[in-house]
């Protein structure tokens, strides 16, 4: 019952990831995206910290902690800074769908950063996935544009980051941890913002726009404070690639609230390279059979 529920709140988490795809690349057509970042986790810090007890506060966190947390920040701000950085230059239902890949990266990275025994299957469904992103990147009259392929590096950050949540969730305190690496996401992101955008033509009324506030609101409070404190919450009761897999209904719900906000549409290519990705993302887990006998890896299902 325990990992039902933890389930169901992790795909809920996906639904809302998958949600704002279309709110906020309305919104960095006024404010530029990593100044749109930093904004969005600094305000996620604020509505997590009443939640922090009095009595945690007398616990100094751990240098471990605080290590794990500030690296699990770091692998978030590059996922969210080249996937909202390349939304400027694609559609949201490709983003969407590109970003969907990390769930393909996951297994493959866990063989390289974890030792974990490599299994037939993963190789099948990487090059299931990569046609499906050819596919996908080729449904535009423009083919593979460089917004594509800033998401593609955004889906190594998050495929990263749900490899280390599932190595440091158990051994810390969910909130600390969660505050941690989102306060190091709201850093690295003001100080890029400083370095590379351009706030000459950036104004206060540019703020004040209504996309902007819904997006700041929406991202910060559902997509932010509770999203992560839910993973970081719940990885705990599951495997990695089962939150891998269950976060993959993500580019799902980013196409449909693209349809309905902004009616767009994927071409026949790119529809069958969404099918072609999706169906990867299955195949990711489906039983294979591994070089070596080996005891089950992290990455096995519960």
């Amino acid at each position: 019952m325990k990992k039902l529920y933890a389930d169901g709140s992790l795909l809920f988490v996906a639904f809302i990831w998958g949600a704002t795809f279309v709110v906020v690349q309305q919104a960095i057509a006024f404010v530029p995206p990593l100044l749109f970042n930093s904004i969005r986790f600094l305000l996620a810090i604020l509505l997590l910290l009443p939640f922090v007890k009095r009595s945690s506060l007398h616990n100094k966190p751990s240098n471990t902690l605080l290590f794990s947390g500030i690296l699990l920040g770091f692998f978030l701000f590059i996922g969210y800074a080249f996937q909202t950085v390349g939304l400027l230059f694609t559609t949201s239902s490709k983003a969407g769908f590109i970003t969907g890949l990390s769930v393909i990266i996951v297994p493959l990275l866990s063989i390289l950063i974890l030792k974990d025994k490599p299994r037939s299957i993963v190789f099948l469904s990487a090059i299931i996935g990569a046609i499906g992103l050819y596919l996908l990147s080729i449904s535009d009259l423009n083919g593979l544009n460089f917004g594509d392929l800033l998401v593609l590096v955004c889906a190594i950050g998050f495929a990263l980051h749900i490899i280390y949540t599932g190595k440091y969730a158990k051994n810390f305190n969910p909130l600390f941890l969660t505050i941690t690496q989102l306060l190091t996401v709201s850093i690295l992101s003001l100080i890029s913002s400083l370095i590379f955008e351009d706030y000459s033509h950036i104004t206060y009324h540019d703020f004040i726009q209504r996309d902007v506030i819904i997006a700041l609101l929406t991202t910060s409070f559902l997509a932010t404070a509770v999203a992560f404190f839910v993973q970081t919450k719940y990885q705990r009761v599951t495997s990695a690639a089962r939150v891998a897999l269950i976060f993959a209904m993500e580019p799902v719900f980013a196409a449909i609230t693209a349809y309905l906000m902004l009616g767009e549409r994927l071409t026949e290519k790119g529809m069958i390279g969404c099918l072609f990705i999706f169906t990867a993302m299955l195949v990711a887990e489906l039983p294979g059979i591994p070089f070596k006998k080996s005891k089950p890896s992290l990455y096995e299902k519960a």
